[in-house]
């Protein structure tokens, strides 16, 4: 049974930093494509940042590009985001996604696999 776990998430001041990760469980992950959304209250939820498989290999939303950065270690089975200089407007519940693919999906409906998701909130 395949599990994520997200960790990390919390209240940080505009400007600030927040890294989170998620740990995979259940299969071997070397093969799937790890993707982080949000959704923010009131709002659907939307792609962050998606990883392939290797690991070599990544894809942003456009409005996120040089703040984000996302990695993976595909020894330990984890994902994680890196959040910079953090706005008002990245407040959100954070999900980590998985699906057995070998390119980079960008939609929610690519990906079979959820964590609980964890609540970053950033004040102004």
């Amino acid at each position: 049974q395949v599990q994520l776990v997200e960790s990390g998430g919390g209240l940080v001041q505009a400007g600030g930093s927040l890294r989170l990760s998620c740990a995979a469980s259940g299969d071997s992950f070397s093969n799937y494509a790890m993707g982080w959304f949000r959704q923010a209250p009131g709002k659907e939820r939307e792609l962050v940042a998606v990883i392939n498989w290797t690991g070599r290999s990544a894809y942003y939303a456009d409005s996120l590009k040089g703040r984000f950065t996302i990695s993976r270690d595909k020894d330990k089975n984890t994902v994680s985001l890196q959040m910079n200089n953090l706005r008002p407007v990245d407040t959100a519940v954070y999900y980590c996604a998985a699906v057995f693919d070998h390119g980079l999906p960008h939609t929610e409906q690519d990906y079979d696999y959820w964590g609980q998701g964890t609540q970053v909130t950033v004040s102004s």
